[in-house]
């Protein structure tokens, strides 16, 4: 895997999803999304790629694209996704095969 480097470009790249992806702190934001992501999307300016990749939950190219830590992890909370699920995912992954890198002993 390549490692992460969360720099100025990858910054400024982001920027629309992260905006939109913090929103979601807000209750109402989080309903918007919830009733029509389409609509959602598009009142956040975000472009078709970053539409895409926020439709399949495509966790690594979310992170590649710019998107925070932090702000995925709304979504996911947002979205019924847990941590574990979603670091999965950036480390390509099954949720089964990250926990067994994990030293919590019956961590689900």
């Amino acid at each position: 895997m390549t490692p992460y480097v969360f720099d100025l470009e990858r910054s400024a790249r982001g920027l629309r999803i992260n905006r939109f992806l913090h929103s979601f702190a807000e209750a109402p934001a989080r309903r918007r999304f919830a009733e029509d992501p389409e609509a959602a999307m598009q009142d956040a300016g975000l472009d078709d790629h970053e539409r895409d990749i926020i439709r399949r939950r495509d966790w690594r190219a979310l992170m590649d694209h710019g998107a925070s830590f932090f702000c995925l992890e709304k979504f996911a909370r947002a979205t019924g996704v847990s941590n574990p699920d979603m670091v999965a995912a950036f480390r390509g992954e099954t949720l089964e095969e990250f926990l067994k890198t994990r030293r919590v002993p019956g961590a689900r």
